[in-house]
Protein backbone atom coordinates (compact mmCIF):
# COMPACT_ATOMS: atom_id res chain seq x y z
CA UNK A 1 0.00 0.00 0.00
CA UNK A 2 0.64 3.77 -0.29
CA UNK A 3 0.26 6.34 2.22
CA UNK A 4 0.37 10.00 2.34
CA UNK A 5 0.43 11.45 5.72
CA UNK A 6 0.25 14.23 7.78
CA UNK A 7 2.65 15.19 10.84
CA UNK A 8 2.03 15.35 13.75
CA UNK A 9 1.42 11.10 13.21
CA UNK A 10 -1.58 10.14 15.24
CA UNK A 11 -1.37 5.94 16.40
CA UNK A 12 -4.03 5.04 13.95
CA UNK A 13 -1.56 6.32 11.17
CA UNK A 14 0.95 3.72 12.27
CA UNK A 15 -0.97 1.17 13.41
CA UNK A 16 -2.48 0.82 9.59
CA UNK A 17 1.07 0.30 7.97
CA UNK A 18 2.72 -2.60 7.51
CA UNK A 19 6.02 -3.90 6.65
CA UNK A 20 6.84 -2.89 3.12
CA UNK A 21 4.59 -0.35 2.94
CA UNK A 22 5.56 3.34 1.15
CA UNK A 23 5.15 6.74 2.96
CA UNK A 24 5.28 10.04 1.95
CA UNK A 25 5.32 12.57 4.68
CA UNK A 26 3.74 16.15 4.74
CA UNK A 27 4.23 18.50 7.77
CA UNK A 28 7.09 19.05 10.49
CA UNK A 29 9.97 16.22 10.46
CA UNK A 30 12.58 16.69 13.10
CA UNK A 31 16.36 15.62 12.22
CA UNK A 32 18.05 13.77 15.27
CA UNK A 33 21.76 11.95 15.34
CA UNK A 34 23.67 10.00 18.64
CA UNK A 35 24.17 13.61 20.09
CA UNK A 36 20.31 14.93 20.14
CA UNK A 37 19.30 11.67 21.12
CA UNK A 38 21.69 11.87 24.18
CA UNK A 39 20.62 15.56 24.83
CA UNK A 40 16.76 14.39 24.75
CA UNK A 41 17.42 11.69 27.33
CA UNK A 42 19.12 13.73 29.90
CA UNK A 43 17.22 15.96 29.58
CA UNK A 44 14.18 13.89 30.10
CA UNK A 45 16.39 12.96 33.49
CA UNK A 46 16.69 16.69 34.77
CA UNK A 47 12.97 17.05 34.19
CA UNK A 48 13.64 19.68 31.76
CA UNK A 49 11.18 20.77 28.86
CA UNK A 50 11.89 20.24 25.31
CA UNK A 51 12.26 23.52 22.96
CA UNK A 52 10.35 21.37 20.41
CA UNK A 53 7.13 18.68 20.42
CA UNK A 54 8.21 15.15 20.08
CA UNK A 55 4.41 13.99 21.09
CA UNK A 56 3.35 12.33 17.55
CA UNK A 57 6.67 13.47 16.24
CA UNK A 58 8.79 12.45 12.97
CA UNK A 59 13.00 11.94 13.56
CA UNK A 60 14.87 11.83 10.57
CA UNK A 61 18.47 10.01 11.47
CA UNK A 62 19.88 12.99 9.16
CA UNK A 63 22.93 15.53 9.62
CA UNK A 64 22.36 18.10 7.09
CA UNK A 65 24.37 20.24 5.36
CA UNK A 66 22.47 23.95 5.53
CA UNK A 67 23.87 27.29 4.41
CA UNK A 68 22.55 30.77 6.19
CA UNK A 69 21.02 33.47 4.54
CA UNK A 70 19.98 36.30 5.58
CA UNK A 71 16.49 35.10 6.08
CA UNK A 72 17.47 31.69 8.18
CA UNK A 73 18.69 28.45 6.50
CA UNK A 74 18.96 26.93 3.12
CA UNK A 75 19.04 22.69 2.66
CA UNK A 76 21.93 22.04 0.90
CA UNK A 77 21.89 18.41 1.26
CA UNK A 78 19.64 16.30 3.57
CA UNK A 79 20.37 12.11 2.94
CA UNK A 80 19.53 9.58 5.69
CA UNK A 81 22.50 8.62 8.13
CA UNK A 82 22.61 5.08 9.22
CA UNK A 83 20.21 4.62 11.99
CA UNK A 84 21.89 1.76 14.40
CA UNK A 85 23.43 4.11 16.54
CA UNK A 86 20.63 5.65 17.84
CA UNK A 87 19.15 2.17 18.26
CA UNK A 88 20.48 1.91 22.06
CA UNK A 89 18.56 5.08 23.19
CA UNK A 90 15.37 4.49 21.00
CA UNK A 91 13.37 2.20 23.30
CA UNK A 92 13.98 5.16 26.50
CA UNK A 93 13.05 7.72 24.35
CA UNK A 94 10.13 6.39 22.97
CA UNK A 95 9.37 5.52 26.83
CA UNK A 96 8.77 9.22 27.48
CA UNK A 97 7.76 10.46 24.28
CA UNK A 98 5.59 9.19 21.40
CA UNK A 99 7.61 9.60 18.79
CA UNK A 100 5.54 8.03 16.05
CA UNK A 101 8.39 7.61 13.43
CA UNK A 102 12.09 7.15 12.89
CA UNK A 103 13.58 7.67 9.11
CA UNK A 104 16.87 7.25 8.39
CA UNK A 105 19.33 4.61 6.34
CA UNK A 106 19.38 1.04 7.29
CA UNK A 107 17.75 -0.69 10.17
CA UNK A 108 17.56 -0.58 13.70
CA UNK A 109 18.61 -3.45 15.96
CA UNK A 110 16.42 -4.14 19.30
CA UNK A 111 13.81 -1.99 18.53
CA UNK A 112 11.19 -3.78 17.48
CA UNK A 113 9.41 -4.85 20.71
CA UNK A 114 9.42 -1.01 21.99
CA UNK A 115 8.10 0.17 18.77
CA UNK A 116 4.89 -2.02 18.79
CA UNK A 117 2.00 -0.17 19.52
CA UNK A 118 3.59 2.79 19.46
CA UNK A 119 6.14 3.58 16.34
CA UNK A 120 7.45 2.67 13.07
CA UNK A 121 10.82 2.69 11.10
CA UNK A 122 10.87 4.57 7.74
CA UNK A 123 13.83 3.07 5.48
CA UNK A 124 15.20 6.34 3.22
CA UNK A 125 17.66 5.30 -0.22
CA UNK A 126 20.91 6.19 0.78
CA UNK A 127 22.63 8.58 -1.55
CA UNK A 128 19.86 10.59 -2.15
CA UNK A 129 20.71 13.36 -0.61
CA UNK A 130 19.35 16.06 -2.84
CA UNK A 131 16.17 14.35 -3.62
CA UNK A 132 15.49 14.78 0.36
CA UNK A 133 16.69 18.29 0.19
CA UNK A 134 14.39 18.62 -2.34
CA UNK A 135 11.19 17.83 -0.90
CA UNK A 136 11.90 19.95 2.21
CA UNK A 137 9.67 23.41 2.08
CA UNK A 138 12.01 25.82 4.47
CA UNK A 139 13.61 25.33 7.73
CA UNK A 140 11.18 26.50 10.57
CA UNK A 141 14.25 26.62 13.10
CA UNK A 142 17.07 25.18 14.44
CA UNK A 143 17.45 23.86 18.25
CA UNK A 144 20.90 22.97 19.47
CA UNK A 145 23.39 24.52 16.84
CA UNK A 146 26.06 24.33 20.03
CA UNK A 147 26.16 20.82 18.93
CA UNK A 148 27.05 21.52 15.71
CA UNK A 149 25.80 21.72 12.61
CA UNK A 150 24.63 18.09 12.19
CA UNK A 151 23.94 17.33 15.00
CA UNK A 152 21.46 19.75 15.59
CA UNK A 153 17.98 19.62 16.03
CA UNK A 154 16.64 20.94 12.56
CA UNK A 155 13.00 21.40 12.57
CA UNK A 156 12.18 21.11 8.74
CA UNK A 157 8.48 21.67 7.16
CA UNK A 158 8.35 18.90 4.15
CA UNK A 159 6.42 18.05 1.41
CA UNK A 160 5.75 14.23 -0.25
CA UNK A 161 9.03 13.04 1.51
CA UNK A 162 9.78 10.10 0.38
CA UNK A 163 9.53 7.51 -1.10
CA UNK A 164 9.82 5.65 2.33
CA UNK A 165 9.32 2.16 3.13
CA UNK A 166 7.70 1.06 6.11
CA UNK A 167 11.00 -0.90 7.45
CA UNK A 168 9.68 -2.23 10.55
CA UNK A 169 5.90 -2.05 11.74
CA UNK A 170 4.23 -1.12 15.14
CA UNK A 171 3.62 -5.00 14.82
CA UNK A 172 6.66 -6.28 14.94
CA UNK A 173 7.61 -6.93 11.76
CA UNK A 174 11.00 -6.18 10.39
CA UNK A 175 12.12 -6.18 7.10
CA UNK A 176 15.60 -5.38 7.40
CA UNK A 177 15.65 -8.93 10.17
CA UNK A 178 13.66 -10.69 7.59
CA UNK A 179 16.66 -10.07 4.43
CA UNK A 180 19.51 -11.06 6.80
CA UNK A 181 17.71 -14.19 8.01
CA UNK A 182 16.87 -15.78 4.27
CA UNK A 183 20.36 -14.18 3.22
CA UNK A 184 21.87 -16.43 5.98
CA UNK A 185 19.85 -19.29 4.60
CA UNK A 186 20.53 -19.28 1.34
CA UNK A 187 24.43 -18.96 2.32
CA UNK A 188 24.49 -21.73 4.42
CA UNK A 189 22.55 -24.21 1.26
CA UNK A 190 25.61 -22.90 -0.83
CA UNK A 191 28.35 -24.03 1.52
Amino acid sequence: MEYKLNTPLKKEDVDKLNAGDIVYLNGTVYTARDEAHARILEMAEEKKELPFDLEGAVIYHCGPLMKGKDDGWEVVAAGPTTSARMSKMTPALLDIHDVRAFVGKGGMDNVTEAMKGKSVYLAFTGGCAALAAMSIEKVTTVHWLDLGMPEAVWELKVENFGPLVVGIDSHENDLFTDVRKKALEAYSKIE
